[in-house]
Parts: C-alpha cells; sequence; structure tokens
C-alpha cells in the first residue's frame, strides 16, 4: 500500500540546502525494516548509494539505528540489498494518515551492494 507524500512534487532543495551527496532515484519497492521491536515492512520512496527513504506506518526517532532488507531490479534479475543505517530524517506525510516518511543513512552495506544501487539510480536517471 502506497502511501504518497504531499511533499513528493515539491522540488527538493539544491545547493547549501541539498546535505545528499548522492543521487537518488524514485523507486516504488517493498522493503524490509529490522527495528529493536520486530520486522516491519514499508515502502520505498527513493534510494541511493548512501541510503534510502521509505514509508512506514509509525514513527521512527532520528537517530535509531536499524538494519533494511529489499529487493532491486537489475539487468540479469533481482538483487537482495541488505545493510545497517540510521535515521535521519522521519516526517509525519500528511495530518490525516498515519504514515512517516523516513530517511536512512546506510553506514554499513556491502560495497558490491552500494555499486548495485548506483547503477541502478544511473539507468533510471539516464
Amino acid at each position: 500500500m502506497t502511501h504518497p507524500s504531499p511533499n513528493a512534487d515539491r522540488p527538493r532543495p539544491t545547493g547549501g540546502d541539498e546535505r545528499r551527496k548522492d543521487t537518488r532515484a524514485l523507486a516504488d519497492l517493498p522493503i524490509t525494516v529490522v527495528l529493536d521491536d520486530g520486522i516491519h515492512e514499508a515502502k520505498i520512496r527513493d534510494v541511493s548509494r548512501g541510503g534510502v527513504c521509505f514509508f512506514l506506518d509509525r514513527p521512527v526517532p532520528e537517530m535509531t539505528a536499524l538494519k533494511l532488507e529489499f529487493d532491486l531490479p537489475i539487468a540479469p534479475g533481482v538483487r537482495r540489498i541488505r545493510g545497517q543505517g540510521a535515521v535521519v530524517r522521519c516526517e509525519k506525510i500528511s495530518r490525516s494518515v498515519d504514515h512517516y516518511e523516513i530517511a536512512v543513512f546506510m553506514h554499513d552495506m556491502a560495497s558490491p551492494d552500494r555499486e548495485t544501487i548506483a547503477d541502478y539510480v544511473a539507468a533510471i536517471e539516464g
């Protein structure tokens, strides 16, 4: 179940306001989020080699450590991406919907997984 962010059409900051160094690509993919209280299913909003943004039905405080796992479609099929990261942003997407847009910086991910994401982003952006 995808819940588009009311900010989805709003231009993202550029220049000095933009904190992300990696190019992102929109992605409507399921993702598994592992928190201290268990496993949660979410929906990816966008992905980059440095992180992922997803929609979840609960807030997750900034700096919360978590594990992520998702399947990324690539030319020969699908690659399972795994990593660990920390929440850097959590915003309610609407006053009327109890879902949150959560951005995670991936600080622990295998280099081949990062390169697969970079290739995916380049293909989407290209």
